[in-house]
C-alpha cells in the first residue's frame, strides 16, 4: 500500500480524498477542475426512486465563515442518473459512491433495488441525515430503530453500505452502533448542522424553506469532535469524516480524531480545485514526515 491508500469497510481507495455529497453534482460536473480519476472517490449527490424538485428558493446564504443551504434533495431520480450521469463518470475513471435518501424505510429500499447489480459503485451512502426535507423535523439518523429499518431496506443494493449520521442528536454514537448492526460498513460523520439566518429587515428567514444545514469552516471543529467520539465509543467502526475540510490541515484532523477517508464538501463550491488542492495538500504533509494515510487513522487517541 501507498502512503495515500485507505480502505473503508470492504472498500480500498486509492486515497482518503473525496467529495461530499450534494456539493460535486451527479455526475461527472468537476471534471473540467478535477481528474476525477485521482480522487479517492466521488459522492454523487442523494437520489431518490423518482424526480424531486427540492425546496423553494432562495437555497443557499453565506453565514460568516460557513454556508447554509436548503437545496432540498433536488434530483432528477435513480434511474434517471444510472441511464445519464454514471456513464459520464465511468468514462471519467472515477471511484463512483452513489447516494440515496427516502422518507420512509420503504422508499430507501425501492432506491435501493434500482442499483442492484448497476455496474461500476464501490458503495453506497446512505443519507439518513440531511436536515432539509421538512424543515429537519424527521431525521433517520435522530431515531436508532429507523436508522436500522434503513438500512435494513438499502440492503437491497447488494452494495457496501456507508450510514450518513447527523451531528444534530445526542445519540451520534448510539446510531452509529445501531448502523453498524444493521448492516453498514462504514458510518460518515456528519452531516450539516441545523441553522437559521433571519433578514433583519424584513424580520423572516432569509432561505425559502425557512431554516437550513450549516457548512464550511466554521462547523469543522463540531465534525472532529463527532468523529473522536464515534472512534472512542466504536474503534471498529469504519468512519468517513466530513465537516469544514479545505486543506491537508482540516483533513489530517479527522484522520487522526478516527476517519480512515475525508469528503471535501463546501470548500468545492468555492474553489471547483478545492478536492485537488486537499489531496496534493496531504500527500505533501505525509511524505514530509515519512508517514502513510492508514497510520494517521485514530491516532489521536493514542
Amino acid at each position: 500500500m501507498g502512503r495515500l491508500t485507505t480502505t473503508v469497510g470492504s472498500v480500498t481507495l486509492a486515497n482518503p480524498v473525496l467529495t461530499a455529497s450534494g456539493t460535486a453534482g451527479h455526475g461527472a460536473e468537476l471534471s473540467a477542475y478535477v481528474d476525477l480519476a485521482s480522487l479517492g472517490g466521488v459522492v454523487v449527490k442523494s437520489l431518490s426512486t423518482g424526480p424531486w424538485a427540492g425546496n423553494p428558493a432562495p437555497r443557499l446564504h453565506g453565514a460568516g465563515a460557513a454556508m447554509l443551504n436548503a437545496v432540498g434533495l433536488q434530483g432528477p431520480g435513480v434511474a434517471a442518473w444510472v441511464r445519464e450521469d454514471l456513464p459520464r463518470l465511468r468514462r471519467a475513471g472515477a471511484t463512483v459512491i452513489a447516494s440515496i435518501w427516502g422518507r420512509t424505510a420503504e422508499e430507501y429500499g425501492a432506491a435501493a433495488a434500482l442499483l442492484a447489480g448497476v455496474p461500476s459503485i464501490a458503495a453506497l451512502e446512505v443519507n439518513l441525515s440531511c436536515p432539509n426535507l421538512e424543515g429537519g423535523r424527521h431525521l433517520f439518523a435522530h431515531d436508532p430503530a429507523a436508522t436500522a429499518a434503513a438500512l435494513t431496506a438499502a440492503a437491497a443494493a447488494g452494495l457496501p453500505l456507508w450510514a450518513k449520521l447527523s451531528p444534530n442528536t445526542d445519540q451520534l454514537v448510539e446510531v452509529a452502533g445501531v448502523a453498524r448492526d444493521a448492516g453498514a460498513e462504514a458510518v460518515v460523520v456528519a452531516n450539516t448542522v441545523l441553522g437559521m439566518v433571519l433578514d433583519t429587515e424584513l424580520g423572516r428567514p432569509v432561505l425559502g424553506n425557512g431554516g437550513g444545514g450549516l457548512s464550511g469552516p466554521a462547523i469543522h471543529a463540531v465534525a472532529v469532535r463527532a468523529v473522536w467520539d464515534v472512534h472512542a465509543a466504536h474503534p471498529e467502526i469504519p468512519i468517513v469524516g466530513v465537516g469544514g475540510v479545505r486543506d491537508a490541515g482540516s483533513a489530517v484532523e479527522l484522520l487522526q480524531a478516527g476517519a480512515s477517508a475525508v469528503e471535501v464538501g463546501t470548500a468545492t463550491l468555492v474553489d471547483p480545485r478545492a478536492t485537488a488542492k486537499v489531496l496534493a495538500g496531504l500527500d505533501r504533509w505525509l511524505a514530509n514526515r515519512r508517514t502513510s494515510a492508514a497510520a494517521l487513522v485514530g491516532r489521536a487517541h493514542g
